[in-house]
Order: C-alpha cells, then structure tokens, then sequence
C-alpha cells in the first residue's frame, strides 16, 4: 500500500497446458494505485524445461523454440512475490491461475502459498457474473465496456493483465463514468456546431415580407388579422 491510498494489481498468465500440473511460461502484472493506472508493469517469459501441449500453443503463439534461454521460474518468483506484496491482486478465473502459481511455488521449495504473499485476491470472473455484464470471457468484458482488444489477435500475458485493469476500472464504475461524461460533451459540441447561424434581415428583405403579408391580409375576413402579424407581435412582446 502506498499511504491509504490503495493498490492493485492485475495479473495474468500463460502455460504449457490447460489443467493444473502444468507449467508456468509467461506472467504479466499491472499495477494500479487509486484507480490509476500507473504505468508500471512486470512482464517475464518463463523456460519450462517441457513441452508446449498443441491446444495451449494455439491459445498463446508461444513456441518452446522461443524459450530457450529464458529464466526458470524459480529465478523470477522473488521478483514476482515483490511486485504482488501488499497488493490486492486481479485475476480473471483466479482458481484457475493460483493453481499453476501454488504449484510452482511448491516445485520451487515454497511452503506457503501465492494468495498468502498478498494482501487479497479478487476474481473478477466472478465479479463480471455477480454484475452480469454481458459475457464473462476477457473478450466479452472488452467489448461490453468498450475496452480496445484490436491487438489480441492471441492471448498473451502481459497484453491480457493490461485489458483486465481497464475493464475491471470499467466494471466497478471509476472510469466508464468519465467516459459517458466524456462522449456526451462530445456529442453536445458536435450538435453546437451543427447549428448554422441565420443572419438578420436585410431592411429589403423586411419590406418584402411586409407586402407579403399584406396579401395574406386582404384575404383575410374583415374581422380577422393576419395569423403570422399576430406571431410576430407576440414574438417582439417576449423580446
């Protein structure tokens, strides 16, 4: 935490494989501090020392050809735990990716567990049902709220923690607001500057609505005026 101010962090993962047991090959996290975003992120690609399985590669684009060299998870998992510490942390499907976590903290000689190294985990997979916010996939969220996801052609990590921060600030009411507010005075000055000027009339203009009206007039019954003189006296009355 800094001060009272709270801090958050968003966070998501990529793997070897859909179920538990799996490995760990990317983590990203952003952070977030008083419902900014600060700019400060932590992104790392993870060696797993096995295979990629083909549907999780399909999900992600990542090759084991592009981790070779890459650190072992217990190389980064300090760096990790510090960028998480004191934090809330955000993670969509949260049962999902603290399984992968805990288990590599537990291949990594950890005896406690990742939720422990934080100050709190909030799902926002359940957040999104709870506020039933048109779909619950990161994909759904995005569009609901107006999140740009042009970029994630594929899942990735970091790319996935930065859309998550957007759309729970979007969720839970800080920055959808600002941006209604936002698109309203836009489309209030559009609509002014669409409004096109009308110019006075010119004293020959005048003379020849006058004698317009005049022929309305002698139309008119003896006891009767003019309608349109009628409006224009009421019109300079309220002036």
């Amino acid at each position: 935490m800094s001060g009272s101010t709270p801090r958050q962090v968003a966070l998501d993962l990529e793997t070897t494989g859909l179920t538990v047991g799996n490995r760990v090959i990317e983590i990203g996290c952003v952070e977030i501090i008083g419902r900014d975003l600060t700019g400060r992120q932590y992104q790392s690609y993870v060696n797993p020392n096995c295979e990629i399985e083909e549907g999780a590669q399909r999900v992600h684009g990542i090759t084991s050809e592009q981790l070779v060299g890459k650190p072992k998870f217990p190389e980064i998992l300090d760096e990790v735990l510090e960028f998480v510490k004191d934090a809330e942390v955000l993670i969509h499907n949260a049962g999902f990716d603290l399984g992968f976590l805990n288990h590599e903290m537990k291949l990594a000689g950890r005896g406690d567990k990742f939720e422990d190294c934080c100050l709190k985990i909030t799902d926002t997979l359940m957040l999104a049902r709870e506020k039933s916010s048109g779909g619950s996939s990161l994909d759904q969220l995005c569009d609901f709220y107006q999140v740009d996801r042009r970029q994630r052609e594929r899942h990735g990590a970091l790319l996935d923690a930065q859309l998550l921060a957007h759309v729970y600030l979007r969720m839970t009411g800080g920055q959808m607001g600002l941006s209604l507010e936002v698109q309203t005075r836009r489309r209030r000055a559009k609509v002014e500057e669409a409004i096109i000027p009308v110019p006075p009339a010119t004293p020959e203009e005048r003379h020849r609505h006058e004698e317009f009206l005049d022929i309305i007039q002698d139309q008119c019954e003896d006891d009767q005026d003019c309608v349109w003189r009628k409006l224009e006296q009421l019109s300079e009355e309220d002036a």
